[in-house]
């Protein structure tokens, strides 16, 4: 029974934590809608893509303990994006405009930093947290700059949910941009570490938990 019990509750958390993590970055890709604060944006919300990808992931990875299982739990978010991110083509928007963030090979080095260490486990605290937070804002950056005509764009099909008075006038130059990548970069190399570590202590309670 404990067996069955423990396996049923590994799968529920893992789809919980996943499905959750993604509905809570899901506006993360948009950027661009905010086109007079853009890069103060990218900034913030490098920040909330490494959270859910670093504490999901890391539960996930330690949970299972097979290396492997991290680049899964992104693969696993990247789909519920991309599924959630048809809407915005429903709309009307082009194909090109429409951003996903990229937590796939932030994932990776996850996973890496923990089979490199042999499964030790505050190596991947310190390790696999100061690479995702150092490599999700890079990426995503080279993702966003592929789109075409990013304010032409924003200008022609306005964001739906954005009231009038929101709506964009005149690029604005935020304190964060002349170097988002840096700071969101330099950021998240600190906080992902403590990020990290909350995904294991996470492993611990759900533990203790089905034990119980």
């Amino acid at each position: 029974l404990m067996v069955w019990l423990r396996r049923c509750t590994h799968y529920l958390f893992i789809v919980v934590v996943a499905v959750n993590s993604t509905l809570l970055t899901i506006d993360a890709g948009d950027y661009i809608f905010y086109t007079d604060w853009a890069w103060t944006s990218f900034t913030v919300f490098s920040i909330s893509q490494t959270l859910m990808l670093a504490v999901g992931a890391t539960y996930y990875l330690t949970f299972t303990g097979v290396p492997g299982t991290a680049t899964y739990y992104g693969l696993i978010m990247t789909v519920y994006t991309w599924v959630a991110k048809g809407a915005w083509f429903a709309l009307g928007y082009p194909y090109d405009f429409i951003v996903t963030p990229i937590w796939l090979p932030s994932a990776m080095l996850l996973d890496l930093a923990y089979w490199a260490t042999k499964r030790n486990k505050h190596s991947l605290i310190l390790f696999g947290g100061v690479l995702v937070g150092m490599s999700l804002p890079l990426f995503n950056m080279v993702n966003l700059i592929t789109v075409a005509d990013p304010l032409e764009t924003a200008f022609k099909y306005p964001r739906p949910t954005l009231p009038p008075y929101m709506t964009p006038i005149e690029p604005q130059v935020g304190k964060f941009y002349n170097s988002p990548v840096a700071l969101g970069a330099g950021a998240g190399a600190v906080l992902s570490v403590t990020f990290t570590a909350l995904g294991c202590k996470l492993n611990t309670w759900t533990y203790r938990w089905m034990a119980a």
